[in-house]
């Protein structure tokens, strides 16, 4: 019975008209399924919970979602009667949240459930639970409940800080999923001295009636040493970072059998013109470009990405390894890679001088850049040149210069290049797509893997043009494939909630902004590119950001609203994003005129691990570039720094460094120098005296306070201050890193290009692509090549 098969007959058997509820043994038993195949129905039980399509009731039986939770016997006093499934998380003060199965990630917060300090058993964050719900209202008006059982642990074990106290060994869990320091016994366990980080697994969680209880399984060093850091995050997030051996010796096999020959099964390009552009660093070459005009005018783009499903078949151990990964996760220091790096930097990179095989789409184009035809192929290719994008911004800032190093060829091809993604950016923005400006901050480490600084990333010419030509084949493969009636996995970006823009529109009003109506995309694009440079644009770009959902990997036609594309998916990074994987496999299936096997909820659930596995590496990577940021300012304080203020709330204010990106809370009580009261209005504090007050945007000056790396908290004091509403010298810009704009999110129109290197914008909410700009390569601390190519989802 496949996952498809088994999610048809879970459900017909719950909502049968004879079903009381059950446990998933049960569920099991008479669906007269194996013992070893327990696993898959509570995995898929959970699933279909998730997705809203079955409903845990106490003692974790399923019931279909139709029916109430009610418990039978005696209703308890101040209880509706009414449960909840939903995950739970914890805040700094004890109480916490839980957010309600099937609730879409972008949904506000009005729909959670407060839960008291004292009526959340010993859950902990990310644990599923569930919760009966009380008839009065608690924080800030939410529904409150009270946690009646633990139905899924997230997790069993946590990274945080050794220490000793009165002979007893303790753990002080890094973040702030625990208040108080977990006991671990015996000091002297896996030799861990004080400040060591450690994992520990947990033996019982802690209560509001009684203190946790653990034991530590590994020791990874000395706190704040180099690389440390990066380990501890690794545990923590429970990211893979060693390949098992039957993956390896699959690699080498292939590895073994490849051979640089044009086979009579593939389309030869290896006589056209084919460079790749990526960051100086980067040791795999996913994609190459090759581009010709032809006689009647029009353009004919051949986008070649690297051919990893000729590597990775369908079932073997490689598969199995990158399904179950997902994606590739760029830390930092470190890149955890999807495929080994005999697939990802060898086989499967389209290195300059060799056969390699590839995916091959190849579009039509009229000379303003409308589609006319793709053909898709098997090829082999032979890449002439290799770029860094630095190479490329010096060849358009002067293109003379560089007749004498390229061949007449190569250097007709780059210029070509630019011209064609020019007119696809202006036409991509005509269609109303959206472009937001916010900082993508970058470490930058020593050659002892220590942080010597940050920056925010900036993008230039040549990312925009890998960007367009990236876009343009993940439109016309979608296009491709829905001609042939084939379902796939889309990289779907829903449109907003209308409730969103309307609150975004009276945000936008409240900053004396005048705005008509932000339910048309091309207001919300003329918003963006009022605001450019202004006070307020970290914040604008920062309140469209939340009214946009988040794009998500899924069978579902719903296009992609961010982009202002009806068809979309993702076929340009194979070597690092499984779903592209997936939609390779469906050109073989095309060419050879076959049908698909993977599709409906099979497809469904596989978007929905694709998806959750590429929040996780972002909440990843985002958490350790704050670690690293924090450490970096815990060695300066009373350092003085110029800093924007990037939010305004009732208990104070947040504010983040110009040159150093590193954003911290200022709490009101730590503005001494007058009395400051919120103005929800205006989106400031202000306070008695005239011309004191604080606003969104606002430039000040703000010294290092208080630092705690553990807890990843930030408390920078305010030393002076510019006039309200004051512009900075300048505002945050971003690089495409191969990484965002088409895959997730916003987009502002692109301003008239003059050859020249311009700084523009990213996008933030979407998902990444893949190719950063780094200073130079790094020494990557704690073990592990680093690809230097941030796999970015395109």
């Amino acid at each position: 019975m496949d996952q498809a098969t088994l999610e048809t007959a879970l459900i017909e058997l719950v909502e049968g008209p004879t079903y009381r509820p059950v446990k998933p043994k049960v569920l099991a038993e008479r669906l007269k399924l194996p013992k070893d195949r327990l696993h898959d129905v509570k995995k898929t039980v959970k699933q279909l919970v998730k997705r809203g399509k079955l409903a845990y009731g106490s003692n974790h039986l399923v019931k279909p979602v139709q029916a109430s939770a009610q418990p039978r016997g005696r209703r308890e006093r101040g209880a509706s009667g009414r449960h909840v499934t939903g995950t739970y998380r914890r805040a700094s003060g004890g109480f916490g949240f839980v957010r309600p199965s099937n609730t879409p990630p972008e949904a506000d917060r009005d729909q959670d459930v407060y839960i008291p300090r004292d009526s959340a058993l010993d859950a902990a964050s990310g644990d599923l639970v569930m919760v009966r719900l009380a008839t009065k209202r608690g924080f800030r008006g939410l529904r409150q409940g009270e946690v009646v059982e633990i139905i899924e642990r997230e997790t069993h074990q946590f990274v945080g800080t050794y220490f000793e106290s009165a002979g007893t060994g303790f753990v002080q869990i890094d973040g702030t999923v625990f208040a108080q320091p977990i006991s671990v016994g015996d000091p002297g366990a896996k030799n861990a001295h004080r400040d060591d980080k450690v994992v520990i697994e947990m033996v019982r969680f802690p209560s509001h009636l009684s203190d946790g209880e653990g034991v530590i399984v590994e020791v990874l060093g000395p706190r704040g040493e180099p690389g440390v850091d990066t380990l501890s995050i690794i545990r923590e997030y429970g990211l893979p970072d060693e390949f098992p051996e039957d993956v390896l010796e699959s690699a080498r096999a292939q590895a073994d059998r490849f051979s640089e020959t044009v086979t009579e099964d593939r389309a030869d390009f290896t006589g056209e013109t084919t460079v790749t552009i990526d960051p100086v660093d980067a040791r795999d070459f996913d994609d190459a470009i090759s581009l010709t005009r032809l006689e009647n005018g029009h353009w004919r783009l051949g986008v070649h990405i690297a051919d990893v499903s000729h590597f990775v078949p369908v079932g073997s151990p490689l598969d199995r390894e990158a399904r179950q990964r997902a994606t590739s996760v760029y830390l930092p220091d470190r890149v955890l890679p999807m495929l080994p790096e005999v697939i990802s930097n060898s086989l499967a990179s389209l290195q300059p001088g060799r056969v390699r095989y590839t995916k091959t789409v190849v579009i039509e184009m009229t000379a303003d850049g409308a589609h006319v035809a793709t053909d898709v192929y098997n090829a082999a290719i032979h890449s002439d040149r290799r770029f860094t994008y630095e190479e490329v911004d010096e060849f358009l800032a002067d293109r003379d210069a560089w007749k004498k190093t390229l061949a007449a060829d190569v250097h007709r091809l780059l210029g070509d290049m630019y011209e064609l993604a020019m007119i696809l950016r202006r036409r991509r923005f005509a269609d109303g797509a959206l472009e937001l400006t916010l900082g993508e901050v970058k470490v930058d480490l020593d050659d002892d893997g220590r942080v010597a600084g940050a920056h925010l990333v900036e993008q230039t010419e040549s990312h925009q043009i890998i960007e367009e030509f990236m876009l343009a084949a993940n439109e016309a493969v979608a296009r491709r494939l829905e001609d042939a009636g084939f379902e796939f996995l889309r990289r779907v970006h829903a449109p907003p909630d209308p409730r969103k823009l309307k609150a975004l529109t009276e945000f936008v009003r409240e900053l004396d902004i005048k705005v008509d109506n932000l339910q048309d995309r091309f207001e919300v694009q003329a918003l963006l590119a009022a605001i450019a440079g202004r006070p307020e644009e970290h914040a604008v770009n920062f309140a469209v950001l939340r009214s946009l959902q988040q794009a998500v990997y899924s069978p579902i036609v719903e296009g992609h609203y961010a982009l202002a594309k009806q068809s979309y998916c993702h076929f340009t990074s194979p070597i690092r994003r499984y779903p592209d994987l997936t939609v390779h496999r469906l050109i073989d299936v095309l060419l050879a005129g076959a049908r698909p096997t993977l599709y409906g909820a099979e497809l469904v659930a596989l978007g929905e691990h694709c998806s959750e596995r590429e929040r996780r590496a972002e909440a990843a990577e985002r958490d350790l570039t704050k670690v690293k940021l924090l450490a970096y300012m815990s060695e300066r304080i009373g350092d003085e720094l110029d800093a924007i203020v990037t939010g305004v709330e009732r208990f104070g204010m947040f504010a983040q460094g110009i040159e150093i990106p590193a954003e911290g809370m200022i709490h009101i009580s730590s503005l001494t120098d007058d009395y400051y009261h919120f103005d929800r209005t205006s989106h400031s504090l202000t306070g008695r005296r005239a011309g004191n007050a604080f606003r969104l945007g606002d430039r000040i000056r703000v010294a290092v306070g208080h630092v705690d790396v553990d807890r990843r908290a930030l408390d920078p004091r305010v030393v002076g201050r510019a006039a309200a509403g004051e512009a900075t010298s300048r505002s945050p810009k971003t690089s495409n890193d191969k990484k965002s704009k088409y895959s997730q999110g916003p987009t502002s129109p692109p301003k008239k290009a003059k050859g020249k290197r311009r700084p523009t914008t990213k996008n933030p909410s979407a998902a990444p692509t893949g190719k950063a700009k780094k200073k130079k390569p790094r020494k990557k601390p704690g073990g592990g090549k680093k690809s230097g190519k941030k796999g970015r989802r395109k």
